[in-house]
């Protein structure tokens, strides 16, 4: 009776985390998705690509994860393995005409726009590329970032705000259709500038 209990708890916590199989099925899904982050943060093909190889590592070898978190689970391991490659941090001043950037106003309406994330990203400096796809591109909170990235929330603040404001200096384009490299547009386009 005691081992076929045992035998039944073992079933249902396999059955509820995610195995090998999944985050396989996950990798190769959103293998574009994935690797445009991993490029994204890296801005170097070859750092890419280890990124997404040591992101599907991580993910298979890691610590049990519940099925539904598997995908969030995938980003984040190729996020953590970025920050590991690149090792941005913030540059000082963290300011701009000696006043702190808290929030920027985007007069635009971001429901009928889509805006095109150009290669100019791959240029700008690692830690606000980071802060950019992190917090603008991924959703993570400022104090997410700045745990994940070693830092203060201020200094996630003042690089997403000058990642905003690049971003509002750079041609708007408007779009019906929804591609592949838009993915990250539609995000983008969704996510609260503050």
């Amino acid at each position: 009776m005691f081992r076929r209990r045992r035998k039944q708890r073992a079933h249902e916590r396999s059955t509820e985390y995610a195995s090998c199989k999944d985050f396989q099925e996950i990798f190769a899904e959103d293998m574009a998705g994935l690797h445009q982050l991993a490029f994204l943060l890296t801005a170097d093909q070859a750092k890419a690509e280890q990124c997404f190889v040591a992101g599907l590592d991580d993910s298979i070898r890691g610590n049990p994860v519940f099925r539904q978190w598997a995908r969030a689970w995938s980003k984040r391991a190729i996020i953590q393995n970025a920050i590991k490659t690149i090792a941005p941090v913030p540059t000082r001043p963290s300011t701009i005409d000696g006043t702190y950037i808290v929030s920027m106003q985007n007069g635009s309406s971001a429901k009928n726009i889509a805006i095109h994330v150009t290669p100019d990203v791959a240029s700008w400096e690692p830690f606000e590329r980071f802060v950019f796809v992190m917090a603008v591109l991924e959703g993570y909170s400022l104090r997410e970032c700045s745990t994940l990235l070693g830092c203060q929330v201020q200094d996630v603040m003042v690089a997403k705000s000058l990642a905003l404001q690049r971003l509002a200096e750079q041609p708007v384009k408007e779009s019906a259709t929804e591609s592949a490299d838009l993915q990250w547009t539609a995000r983008l386009a969704r996510a609260q500038v503050a």
